[in-house]
């Protein structure tokens, strides 16, 4: 950035009340391209509706009057009236569908015109098809005559299908059960409009006045085939007590003889690749068990939590007749409450009861029946029936729903009493909030009693006092002593905010509803179902038999190990988790060794320990998760092999940005391949930004206005942080936003091939001046937790690295739709161009110089790192543990595939064109902790001058430098 530029930020920040007419201003020119795509329009439309806050109660409340006409109206996809978008095609006879089904794309939209001939509230439904895309649930935002009817139509989910790829378990050779991959089956399917996150039991009711209505779909991500849309009523299940005289009106009679067990790991479909069998090793009362072997043998758990999640099973009824069902279930997960599923049965739930079916907490499995002592019986027709059970929050549901919107109300709030008195108010002054805010008292008032409600209603369920209830008490409380004594509100600020933090990690744990299934029995009513292995003698011959198996088996070793001598083998570090490691090994034992003949002995390590296992010569041949700067330190002492040594290296090199290879490169040689590559994005709250009537900032110029508003608003922005060494002498890369500044003006860490340290240059040191000037100006905070301040509304925009984004939309669901991510503030160019570079990071793979075959380690870095390795794995992943960890894959096709929203994928592409990497030369690891001590020296102790403390610091760095390169023998 310029000095005039600079100059501007001291004049805005003493005249900070400029700066909201200044910004509003800027509003109508702040995108970098001047248009609005048909993406950002359709985002801006979602915008408004969740920014009006409409949820569906609030909309059904509008209509709680009107009829609802037994009416079946339906819409075919083919006789759409009007399309958005490239990606649409007919499809005639699609997938064994008679007539023409309509394909349609990851964006755009497409609008059908019904005519409706009498009003009133209808049910929707959709008979869609999967077409394969990215492996993650399709989504499609709802307009009813140009309009989102309430905030959740905006997200509206369609599952795919999935199952295990194989229906015989394979076992490693060492008689382990591996784990089935999941590979999706698609199938035609009717589904209903509801709401995905599982509020509303009910599917979604619609308003339509008699006449002519358009209805359209906007893709949000993956594509789908449509066949039709459908208008009706959907039948209620009536209670069990109307159900079982209608069996006998019918005529139904009760079986005999029959037990009919299914392994609940031999489910036939699933709603998602996370609900895959598992491994239970701790209770002998499952099937199959085994105290020493791994067994699949389990379904469910953990992974199995999240509203609207389903299950599957094909159940082969010999006879037509009434049936009672129990499950051998464990629902530790949950304490002091329990889960709820809804079961149904060929599509349709039986009875009312089945819609809410608690599987209340207990430690270690047990026999749960249907309908406990008196079991509910089941009419099953002869034939192949299928039972699902789907993850609900039953009477949680509306629950949940309060807490929600009451942290909703809460957050607004606490940035409302932030604009008058700051974070950190002063405890001697008495601000008059309640005065200065008229509706403060009212809102703590309506949400101390919303909370109280709450918990009584949870103590109710829960049938005592537990932890859930207890955070909502002490909220309440909290409030009730600032209604009391609001001059105590701006000290109690702190606290305030912890507990509304604390409110959002109950939310997220609230709507947690695990639960593992061992088996499924349908039986005849006299029939007795078994109890398997439990009481005490046979928890107490599982224990010693496990303790004595434990000297016996090393449970280190993932996967198959290499036999005899006569196979290429290598050994391969990794150093995450298990969970990664043995997705990695099922991997390399289905693709890898039987395409190459190369058998891989996986670890599972601290990484910490391979520079001593390397000076030993115990290290592996490859060692994946590498930081930047180890490949080039070990290169330096010749540990690590030159991957250009193989002919093909320029065709893999391909497969990355060439800012990868960056810090991987050096003396002509590359020394790792890159792994996982990131990089920072500005993340913005839209709400707030609307609220202060703030741009998003296109250059440091805008941020600098922003800052002004900020400011006045006791708000923050947020710049990457001042990292700490984890551990004495870590290797600290350069700050971030000092490098995204230094690139942005034309600068670099390094001249004259490494031999130099270039952050004594005149723009170096100016860019160190304006870096510095963002802490001791604007006081910007050097350590924070940007996730909470940003859910919050304190740090309403900032800059961080874009895997955050995938935290956020886990971490913080009452925020959904009000936060966007873009590309970062750039520096304008004389020609009006703008420059928004930004520093990679990442890590890699390498191989150790003394590896025994080389030629084998570099097949497998060459497998790992390809486009369809990359993006199983990342998939993989993503179904392991959900969107949170998604992977930040390197290669660029493979990225390309991973199931991002479209307009927030587009967002990433535009900055990954200006990532940087930045070299790793020897004696470079001085710059970031040095960097370091200069940021410090000017913005701790305020006398010292930027250019002073840059320039002292730069001399260390310069000596550090040379005696590294006389140290390796390298000119000077």
């Amino acid at each position: 950035m310029r000095k005039a530029a600079m100059a501007a930020m001291s004049v805005l920040l003493a005249f900070g009340l400029l700066g909201t007419a200044f910004l509003v201003s800027a509003k109508s020119d702040s995108g970098a391209s001047g248009e609005e795509t048909a993406a950002d329009f359709e985002g801006d439309r979602l915008f408004r509706t969740m920014h009006n806050r409409q949820n569906y109660s609030d909309y059904l409340s509008l209509y709680e009057s009107a009829a609802l006409p037994n009416r079946e109206i339906v819409v075919r996809a083919s006789d759409y009236t009007r399309i958005e978008g490239d990606v649409f095609e007919p499809l005639d006879g699609f997938e064994g569908m008679d007539g023409i089904s309509l394909k349609t794309g990851e964006q755009g939209s497409v609008e059908w015109t019904v005519d409706v001939p009498e009003a009133g509230l209808y049910h929707m439904s959709i008979l869609y098809y999967p077409i394969e895309g990215k492996s993650s649930s399709i989504e499609r935002s709802l307009l009813i005559d140009g309009e989102i009817p309430f905030e959740e139509a905006a997200y509206l989910q369609f599952d795919r299908v999935w199952d295990n790829e194989s229906d015989v378990v394979k076992q490693d050779n060492r008689g382990n059960d591996l784990r089935p991959q999941q590979v999706e089956k698609p199938e035609w399917r009717e589904a209903m409009f509801k709401d995905y996150e599982g509020y509303y039991e009910e599917p979604f009711q619609f308003y339509f006045s008699a006449g002519s209505h358009k209805i359209a779909l906007v893709s949000q991500r993956e594509p789908m085939a449509i066949r039709e849309l459908k208008l009706f009523q959907y039948e209620a299940p009536v209670p069990y007590a109307e159900m079982a005289k209608r069996y006998q009106a019918e005529g139904w009679k009760e079986t005999e003889g029959t037990l009919i067990t299914v392994q609940a790991e031999d489910a036939s479909a699933k709603s998602s690749p996370t609900l895959y069998p598992q491994t239970e090793r701790s209770s002998p009362a499952v099937e199959p068990y085994s105290p020493s072997m791994t067994r699949v043998n389990t379904i469910g758990g953990y992974n199995w939590r999240i509203p609207g999640q389903w299950i599957e099973w094909e159940i082969d009824v010999p006879e037509t007749g009434l049936y009672k069902i129990g499950f051998n279930v464990q629902q530790n997960f949950v304490r002091g409450t329990f889960s709820t599923r809804r079961l149904t049965i060929d599509g349709k739930v039986p009875f009312k009861e089945m819609e809410r079916v608690p599987f209340k907490f207990k430690s270690g499995y047990r026999l749960d029946v249907m309908g406990g002592k008196e079991p509910y019986l089941f009419k099953l027709e002869k034939g192949k029936r299928t039972l699902r059970l789907e993850v609900s929050l039953g009477e949680f549901a509306p629950l949940i729903r309060e807490v929600e919107e009451s942290l909703f109300n809460l957050n607004a709030m606490y940035r409302k009493i932030l604009m008058i008195t700051g974070a950190a108010p002063d405890q001697l002054r008495d601000y008059r909030v309640e005065v200065q805010i008229p509706d403060l008292l009212d809102t703590f008032a309506a949400e101390s009693e919303r909370l109280k409600t709450v918990g009584k209603e949870l103590r109710r369920l829960a049938g005592s006092s537990g932890d859930s209830e207890a955070l909502l008490k002490t909220m309440a409380e909290q409030l009730d002593e600032m209604i009391e004594e609001p001059h105590t509100i701006p000290r109690r600020l702190s606290a305030f905010k912890t507990n509304t933090g604390g409110l959002g990690t109950w939310l997220l744990k609230a709507r947690e509803m695990p639960l593992e299934i061992d088996a499924i029995y349908v039986a005849s009513p006299g029939q007795k179902l078994p109890k398997g292995r439990t009481g005490f003698f046979a928890e107490l011959r599982h224990e010693m038999a496990t303790f004595v198996h434990s000297f016996l088996i090393d449970y280190n070793q993932i996967g198959n190990t290499p036999e005899g001598d006569g196979g290429r083998s290598i050994t391969v570090w990794i150093g995450s988790g298990r969970d990664q490691a043995n997705t990695l090994k099922a991997m390399i034992d289905e693709t890898f060794t039987p395409e190459t003949g190369i058998n891989v002995n996986l670890k599972l390590v601290q990484m910490q320990t391979l520079l001593p296992a390397t000076l030993a010569g115990q290290g592996p041949d490859i060692a994946m998760q590498i930081g930047n700067d180890i490949p080039v330190n070990y290169a330096m002492r010749n540990a690590v092999a030159d991957l250009t040594q193989f002919a093909d290296f320029e065709e893999v090199a391909g497969r990355f940005r060439p800012s990868a290879l960056v810090p991987y490169t050096y003396q002509n040689g590359v020394y790792a391949l890159p792994e996982t590559q990131t990089f920072n994005m500005l993340f913005y709250r839209k709400d707030v930004l609307d609220e202060l009537g703030l741009a998003i900032p296109e250059t440091w110029d805008d941020v600098a206005n922003l800052l002004a508003v900020l400011n006045k608003n006791h708000m923050e922005f947020g710049l990457p942080l001042v990292l700490q060494p984890s551990y004495p002498g870590e290797n600290i890369p350069p700050n971030s936003a000092y490098a995204m500044l230094l690139m942005q003006n034309g600068g670099q860490f390094y001249r004259n091939d490494g031999k130099e340290s270039d952050l004594d240059s005149r723009i170096a040191i100016e860019t160190f001046k304006m870096w510095t000037e963002f802490y001791t100006d604007y006081k910007l905070e050097r350590e924070f937790d940007f996730p909470n301040r940003f859910r919050t509304g304190q740090m309403p925009i900032g800059i961080a690295d874009y895997t955050t984004y995938n935290q956020l939309s886990v971490f913080a669901p009452e925020i959904r739709g009000l936060w966007g991510f873009v590309p970062v503030p750039g520096t304008k160019q004389p020609d009006g161009s703008i420059r928004r570079d930004v520093p990679s990071g990442g890590s890699g793979t390498i191989m150790l110089q003394k590896a025994r075959d080389k030629e084998a380690g570099w097949q497998f870095m060459k497998w790992w790192t390809s486009e369809e390795t990359q993006t199983k794995f990342g998939r993989e992943m993503e179904s392991l543990m959900g969107a949170a960890a998604r992977y930040p894959t390197a290669n660029r096709k493979a990225l390309d595939r991973l199931p991002w929203p479209v307009a927030d994928y587009e967002n990433l592409k535009a900055q990954f064109e200006w990532v940087r990497g930045i070299p790793e030369v020897p004696g470079g690891y001085f710059t970031g902790r040095h960097l370091l001590n200069a940021f410090y020296q000017v913005v701790v102790n305020a006398k010292t001058e930027p250019r002073e403390a840059i320039v002292d610091y730069v001399q260390y760095i310069q000596e550090e430098i040379r005696s590294k390169r006389k140290e390796f023998g390298l000119p000077e």
